[in-house]
């Protein structure tokens, strides 16, 4: 990890083992939340990213409910883009579309307003963490009911022993931090 702004990060996820259950090692962004430049870099580093592999070809970021919001909109207007909101279901006023998805202990569910996007039109989703890719999943069949292009999957920090990349199928994903 050469890159000084992402070893600054890196830096700012702290672990904390046993949580919410024992075996579970938590991946805390909270410190890099508080610290203006580590969470500039992250953005930074993202966008970067989107601009190398996408150039000028995104329409809209899309942030997942929740923590997706606290990186969404910062990474959209770094990249003068427009944000969409996913968000968890009943949450979003007028018609909105929705999916639903399994959790390790049930189901869950996600919707976006209907009108948020037109056909055709070119997003990324980001989202904090991902894990086992379920609602990054669950995101792309979202906008693919939406007939939106799903362009990439990005996130801060993956755990990669879940494999969660592989639940998006042919949908590029790209991670700042990898962890086992």
């Amino acid at each position: 990890m050469a890159d000084p702004q992402l070893q600054l990060v890196a830096r700012r996820i702290r672990s904390f083992p046993d949580f919410p259950t024992p075996g579970v090692l938590f991946r805390d962004i909270s410190p890099l939340l508080k610290d203006p430049v580590s969470f500039r870099a992250s953005i930074s580093l993202l966008a970067n990213h989107l601009k190398k592999t996408h150039g000028g070809k995104i329409d809209y970021i899309a942030g997942l409910d929740s923590r997706g919001f606290l990186f969404g909109p910062s990474l959209a207007q770094e990249l003068g883009l427009g944000f969409v909101l996913i968000r968890k279901q009943g949450k979003l006023p007028g018609p909105t579309v929705s999916t639903s998805y399994t959790l390790e202990y049930g189901k869950a569910g996600l919707e976006i307003q209907r009108d948020a996007l037109e056909p055709g039109q070119k997003v990324v989703v980001v989202d904090d963490l991902l894990a086992t890719g379920g609602t990054m999943r669950a995101a792309c069949e979202l906008l693919d009911q939406l007939r939106a292009e799903v362009l990439e999957c990005v996130s801060l920090v993956e755990l990669t022993s879940l494999k969660g990349r592989e639940r998006l199928g042919a949908v590029p994903f790209f991670s700042l931090l990898q962890y086992e």
